[in-house]
């Protein structure tokens, strides 16, 4: 299948020109609080006085200052350039000058996030797959198990990750990395057991009753026919559930102190008040969880190939 990367290109262009006409509005009070500090005339005076006034009328009365909203140090919504600006600081600069792994580096806090997405990955991909075979052979696992896997998530992140981190202290486990795994794991494990349950159930009846003619044992059922059938649901939820598995990593960061990791520096970024490492953090984020979903692609279409379908 040959990807055509204008319509990509496309998208991207109008987010790029959306972004820079938001950053107008969302910054225009911070910029009239500055220009107020250094002296220049300002309409309305006053921060306080100006909170009850639009940002679009604060605009038209004060055109001469939009422009400064572009260039803040501590910005409410910084431009593309100065969030591309940051991670070049972060990230390329230190591998230039062969700093690839210190603690400043975005890469370096990718690492560690990487770690825990993979482990978090690797255990919800297990139960995922796990619980689809057995739902799709034993009717009462479908009945019990798959109610209480849609309950499970009608749970809030936020709320259960905090509470994996404390049982996990009491019984004794005191890395880090392993909450993070589970709460990884616990965003990642439903997208594939629903795909995987999809998938396994995908052969026709009609190939489900060539097989049992030849007289083919449920497992020779599962493992000719229900197996590489599933094959193109399960990569499909798998680039699901590795987004959500870093998403959960992240979250993971937050409430345990951690100091190292994407979450770890988007938690320091609002502590300190710097925007620009939030987003930088956040982009470096998405440009990871890019690279997975493409590592996944690939090796789909290595699969398919080595199966004889079509890629």
């Amino acid at each position: 299948m040959k990807l055509s990367f204008f319509p990509v290109l496309g998208v991207l262009g109008a987010i790029v020109v959306l972004w820079y006409l938001a950053v107008a509005p969302m910054n225009i009070r911070v910029a009239l609080d500055v220009a107020e500090r250094a002296g220049a005339e300002v309409v309305p005076k006053g921060s306080v006085v100006r909170r009850d006034v639009s940002v679009w009328r604060l605009m038209a009365q004060n055109s001469g200052h939009v422009a400064q909203g572009y260039a803040l140090d501590r910005p409410r919504l910084p431009t593309p350039q100065q969030v591309g600006q940051e991670l070049w600081k972060t990230t390329g600069k230190m591998v230039q000058r062969g700093r690839t792994w210190s603690k400043r580096s975005l890469i370096y806090h990718g690492w560690i996030t990487l770690q825990s997405t993979f482990w978090g990955f690797l255990l919800g991909t297990s139960v995922g797959i796990l619980g689809a075979v057995l739902i799709t052979h034993l009717r009462v696992m479908e009945l019990s198990l798959m109610p209480w896997a849609i309950i499970s998530q009608t749970i809030p992140i936020v709320a259960l990750a905090p509470m994996i981190i404390v049982l996990s202290s009491q019984v004794g486990i005191e890395e880090r990395g392993v909450p993070k795994a589970i709460i990884s794991a616990y965003l990642c494990y439903f997208p594939v057991l629903v795909g995987m349950v999809k998938g396994l159930r995908s052969p026709a009846p009609a190939q489900l009753d060539l097989l049992k003619t030849y007289n083919a044992s449920q497992f020779q059922v599962f493992r000719l026919l229900r197996l590489p059938a599933s094959v193109p649901y399960l990569f499909t939820t798998l680039k699901v559930g590795v987004a959500a598995a870093l998403v959960g990593t992240i979250v993971g960061e937050l409430p345990t102190g951690a100091i190292s990791g994407l979450g770890a520096r988007i938690l320091i970024g609002d502590q300190f008040g710097t925007p620009l490492a939030i987003w930088s953090a956040l982009f470096a984020a998405a440009i990871l969880a890019g690279a997975l979903v493409t590592l996944l692609d690939v090796a789909q279409r290595l699969v398919q190939r080595r199966m004889g379908g079509r890629t």
